[in-house]
């Protein structure tokens, strides 16, 4: 780290994650509540899902990243432009939709799927980016070991662990895994905004030791971008938890639907775009 000093963040936010029944089959609370655009820059929602098959149809996008973490059952995708596959629990998929993709993503017959589902914004010339898919599975992804830690990194790094994930825009994603009485830290650039979301347990966060618990959203304190940060997590019973944290993009977000773009015009293109077929 270049013998600098490190800032350790502290803990700006925490909120509990509310759910609500959107339908039998599906039911949906947001991590990150889209509207609040600078704030949450370079994220723009994050949902985590319990949904059974028919829930999410044959649907489009455009000038974002989903990024889809499963964390029970098995999730079977589809797109127009890269194929499909299977996601079991641990595995993620980063669909980059650029400038136009058809996806499907429907639970295996009989099963119901909790995930959690991050949309990341794409840069004003990233917006038209040709479509692709990252399948990373939890068993082929770099895993970083400490005594009562377990941190897998599906994209950035952490203390020299690196991930080979592709970034539009660059982006730290880990998934913590630490047993009680365990304190950890994870590295960042002091430009990137990011939060920390519990799937389990009890913990402390932060250079004040702020608690949080299951289901509930940390934001982290911002930092600089002359510094290199850490966040300090401790577990008090032990800690299932994903961390997401990117330099933000700092452009005019303007989002309808599943497009997200820089301009009403761009939508309403969006929008006749896939009218007309252009997204096949």
């Amino acid at each position: 780290m270049n013998n600098k000093s490190v800032f350790s963040r502290g803990i700006r936010s925490v909120r509990d994650v509310v759910y609500q029944e959107h339908s039998p089959t599906h039911k949906v609370g947001l991590v990150i509540e889209p509207g609040n655009w600078e704030e949450v820059d370079p994220f723009l929602l994050m949902a985590e899902d319990f949904f059974g098959r028919g829930t999410f149809g044959r649907h489009p996008h455009r000038g974002i990243e989903t990024v889809t973490y499963v964390i029970d059952g098995t999730l079977e995708h589809f797109d127009n432009k890269t194929g499909g596959g299977e996601l079991h629990p641990g595995d993620v998929q980063w669909m980059t939709a650029g400038k136009g993709i058809i996806h499907t993503e429907d639970p295996a017959v009989g099963e119901t799927v909790q995930s959690l589902q991050l949309w990341v914004n794409l840069p004003s010339d990233k917006k038209m980016t040709e479509p692709r898919h990252q399948n990373m599975r939890a068993q082929d992804m770099s895993v970083r070991h400490e005594d009562g830690a377990t941190i897998r990194v599906f994209s950035g790094s952490s203390e020299g662990v690196t991930a080979d994930t592709k970034n539009h825009v660059p982006v730290t994603m880990v998934e913590l895994i630490i047993e009680p009485g365990t304190t950890v830290t994870q590295d960042l650039p002091g430009s990137y905004n990011g939060f920390l979301y519990i799937i389990e347990g009890i913990g402390t966060f932060g250079i004040e030791s702020v608690e949080g618990k299951k289901g509930q959203v940390l934001w982290l304190e911002r930092g600089t971008d002359e510094e290199q940060t850490e966040v300090k997590i401790h577990a008090e019973e032990k800690l299932h938890i994903m961390l997401y944290a990117g330099k933000p993009v700092g452009e005019k977000v303007v989002a309808r639907g599943p497009f997200v773009m820089n301009s009403e015009e761009e939508i309403m293109q969006a929008y006749k775009d896939y009218r007309e077929g252009r997204f096949e």
